[in-house]
């Protein structure tokens, strides 16, 4: 892949940030430019060595752009895509990081020119850890990076993008927009909700006397680990991809009502079955992919 001479990243927190490093440190990228609200963070930024320089105009920042990345929540696309539209070289590649890809997708059509050069992207890491201060080169390496290009977006531009990736350490796949919604709600919709709403039940059966989280201890703090994610964040993403998170939900309700009735009818062997399955399952993941997860 060609060096990128200025790559553009809208969003300069944890994966904007780690995409810039990343590529700092293969060498991949001559200039790269943050854009964002808060000056602090874009002051930190530009100090860790995250960005060169920084801008709080989408516009006047992508004028000279060969990449814009977008690291934004999903409802912010919409005015992202509005700002830069009649300053972006006609050259320019558009990607992403969003985890709703046909959402991401519907924005770049009504709003952005020449979407054909819009390339959706969705790297599989994370932490529950945000801003640039949380940026680190290695956030991508053996991690997977989906992208889900439709028949309108430019061959060459989606090739210049899976180059991109891969300099990350991404390992790089291609997906249906509305394949790759259905999966993530299942693997990370789902559990961020779950872990949410456990916290939630937890936290209301407190009293006078008793914290209830005074009795947590790792098996609840692996669990709800990803409960410290941003909550404006998940908002966002849950919204975007309501219909197939409702699905999701659905299924897990139906699981959870056969234990609840497993338990009603004392039935032993039931749980054992729904707990062997769900740890065999698990097991089998981690056997061929553990390694690599965060």
């Amino acid at each position: 892949m060609n060096p990128i001479k200025h790559l553009v990243v809208i969003g300069t927190g944890l994966i904007g940030g780690s995409v810039s490093l990343a590529l700092k440190k293969a060498g991949r990228v001559e200039r790269v430019t943050g854009v964002g609200r808060s000056r602090d963070n874009l002051v930190l930024a530009k100090k860790r060595g995250v960005v060169d320089d920084w801008s709080h105009d989408i516009a006047e920042a992508v004028k000279d752009a060969d990449i814009v990345l977008i690291a934004v929540p999903m409802t912010a696309y919409v005015s992202v895509f509005s700002a830069m539209k009649d300053t972006l070289p006609a050259k320019a590649i558009v990607t992403d990081v969003g985890s709703t890809k046909q959402s991401a997708i519907a924005a770049a059509r009504g709003t952005l020119p020449g979407c054909s050069r819009f390339v959706p992207a969705h790297p599989i890491a994370g932490t529950e850890q945000s801003g640039s201060g949380a940026a680190f080169a290695e956030l991508f390496e053996h991690h997977l990076c989906i992208l889900t290009p439709d028949k309108q977006t430019d061959s060459a531009a989606i090739q210049r993008v899976e180059d991109m990736w891969k300099s990350t350490g991404s390992r790089v796949m291609r997906m249906e927009p509305a394949e790759h919604d259905d999966f993530l709600a299942a693997v990370s919709h789902l559990p961020h909700l779950t872990a949410f709403a456990l916290v939630n039940a937890v936290r209301k059966q407190g009293n006078e006397q008793h914290e209830p989280f005074e009795f947590a201890a790792g098996g609840f703090r692996d669990f709800s680990r990803i409960a410290s994610s941003s909550p404006q964040m998940w908002r966002d993403i849950a919204l975007c991809n309501r219909e197939a998170v409702i699905h999701q939900l659905d299924a897990l309700q139906s699981e959870l009502n056969d234990l609840k009735l497993a338990l009603q009818n004392g039935d032993g062997d039931l749980l054992l079955n729904n707990f062997t399955a769900a740890k065999q399952a698990r097991d089998a993941w981690l056997a061929k992919h553990g390694e690599h997860q965060s």
